[in-house]
């Protein structure tokens, strides 16, 4: 699993690559820290790449939510394959995040 962070313009934009899965979910927990205080940026999370979401995954997305929405800040999930989306739609997520 693979994560990283850019700074665009007045926006984040996070990169998952891999499975995010219990066991990577430490260390990406780790690296996307800095989304926490988003300081009303906007957050892009890209997940052209993203293989697999677990529960764990979803926790930090949600984590990752609630502290940017306290921060006038929108996160947007972008290209998500089918299956994950069909995770999003399964637990209600999709009615929480912005999806381009």
């Amino acid at each position: 699993m693979v994560a990283t962070i850019q700074e665009l313009e007045d926006k984040y934009v996070a990169t998952l690559k891999g499975e995010l899965n219990t066991a990577a979910a430490v260390e990406v927990e780790e690296i996307l820290k800095p989304l926490y205080k988003s300081d009303g940026r906007d957050v892009i999370i890209d997940c052209t790449e993203l293989e697999y979401i677990a529960s764990s995954g979803l926790r930090i997305l949600i984590s990752i939510l609630k502290r940017a929405k306290t921060n006038g800040s929108k996160v947007i999930l972008k290209n998500l394959n089918d299956d994950i989306k069909n995770v999003f739609k399964l637990t209600g997520f999709i009615n929480l995040f912005e999806f381009v």
